[in-house]
This record gives C-alpha cells, structure tokens and sequence, in this order.
C-alpha cells in the first residue's frame, strides 16, 4: 500500500471522480451542480478553494434518484455508496468513491472507504419559515440518533444522551426511511434546499427553487462542468459576501488518512 501525503494527490484522484460522473450524467440526461465550496471555489478561485479537499455536488431529486439506481463503471474502478447498501454507511447521502484506494476520515473512526466525492439531493423545503424551522428539528434529531446507531465512539457532547439515542429499540434502516420520508414531502415547493445532514443546516439557508431550473458551464481547475443557473444567488443565500476570503482561523480542512490498496 502507498499512503497519499498530499492534498494534491489526494484532489487528483477527486477529480477521476468528478470527471467520470460529470460524462455519465451528460450521457443520461441527468442533471448536475457544482455546490456548496466546490462552486465557490470556482467562482472565486477557479478551482479549488486553497485551503478545502473535498468535491460536492448537488442533484435535483429524480436526478439524483435515477443516478443511485442507474450509475455504474465498466472498469469497477467508481462505485457508489449510499445509505441502506451497508448497515454502518455513516452518512445520509450518497458518496461515489475510488475503490482502488481507501480513506479514513477522523470524524468516522473504524470506517473505511474510498476516496469520494459527495453527492447530495435537492428537496422541496417549506415555504412557511416556521414550518421550515420545525422540520430541520426533526431531521436533526433523527441525524443524530442515526450517528449514534453507527459510530463506534460517541459524536455528541452528551454521554448521556449518546446512550438514549444508542439504545433506543429502533433500527437504522428504521431512521433511514423516516429521514427520507420527511425530506421528500414537500416535492413541488417553491423552496429548495440540501436537506441532508452535510453542508448548511440552517432553515434559512434553502434557496428558491428557481435558482435550479438550469444549468450554465463553470470551470473548475481548467475544465468545464455544470452548475445551476442561479448560482450566485444561491452561494450569497448560502455564504454572504461569498467573493470575501474568510478569517484564517475559519479555513477549515478535513482530517484525513488515505493511501492506495496496491502500489501504484
């Protein structure tokens, strides 16, 4: 095995990712959107923002219902991971990864997989904000006693709370069907949002669902991919004065360790 040192290696192998759902979704008439710091890299940087290391993208709901069914590679070197396909995927969204290498984030200690890049549904969110704030209540506290089925150590402050959630008689694939049930039942909405538990979790950071009626080229790291057409007024929703470098003490890496599963 060779571990990846360096972030640039490590956004090499991201972008084999990146390029290969890209082309699937051009192929199939999928839609696709450069999101969350991936776009604002590329508004604002070109690429990458210096200090980040992860690709993110979001799909309109069919979109991203017809991709987990319908997404394969010939090669078997891209893979997608989603939550129901292994009893301890910790996360709520679907990931595709590299097999041919394997990552262990800090926050996920004990569980392997891939490189990645994440892939996130767009769902109608409330209109009414009261209603809005209620529902992101609820997908916390599910979220929450989720990660505390799967974790191998406690992911909240709480040791007493960790034990409620931890031994509540409910399953994961319990959760994993209420969490679903409650992000798609507001299909229609003139708002929209990532109502996954990554990215911003504030009701007020849903967007209108205008912003997705289209997609426009973007470059990122010298190639062309896809965002929405209302893309800055989603990254101003999402971020502000998103053209305005933040504080250094707010540039905020992952904690990785990566490395190839065979000598390359």
């Amino acid at each position: 095995m060779k571990k990846i040192n360096t972030v640039a290696e490590l956004r090499q192998v991201q972008m084999g990712i990146l390029d290969t759902v890209a082309q699937f979704c051009d192929t199939h008439g999928l839609v696709y959107f450069l999101s969350s710091g991936t776009l604002l890299g590329a508004v604002r940087h070109g690429g990458y923002i210096p200090w980040d290391d992860d690709i993110d993208l979001y799909m309109p709901r069919e979109s991203y219902d017809r991709f987990l069914d319908s997404f394969h590679d010939d090669s078997g070197t891209y893979a997608v991971l989603q939550p129901g396909a292994d009893k301890r995927y910790y996360y709520t969204f679907a990931k595709v990864v590299d097999t041919r290498t394997t990552l262990i984030e800090d926050e996920v200690s004990g569980y392997e997989i891939g490189i990645y890049i994440d892939i996130f549904p767009v769902d109608g969110a409330p209109e009414d904000m009261h209603e809005r704030e209620q529902l992101f209540k609820r997908k916390k506290l599910l979220y929450k006693i989720r990660r505390c089925k799967i974790a191998d150590s406690n992911p909240l402050d709480s040791t007493l709370a960790y034990w409620c959630y931890r031994l509540l008689p409910v399953s994961v694939a319990w959760l994993d069907k209420r969490i679903d049930r409650l992000v798609r039942a507001h299909a229609g909405s003139t708002v929209v949002g990532n109502l996954t538990e990554a990215g911003p979790l504030r009701a007020a950071s849903c967007f209108p669902a205008s912003c997705i009626d289209g997609q426009v080229d973007i470059t990122f790291e010298g190639k062309m991919y896809k965002t929405m057409t209302g893309y800055k007024q989603y990254l101003e929703l999402t971020y502000g004065d998103y053209m305005t470098l933040p504080p250094e003490d707010q540039r905020v890496r992952h904690h990785f360790t990566a490395h190839w599963n065979t000598e390359q």
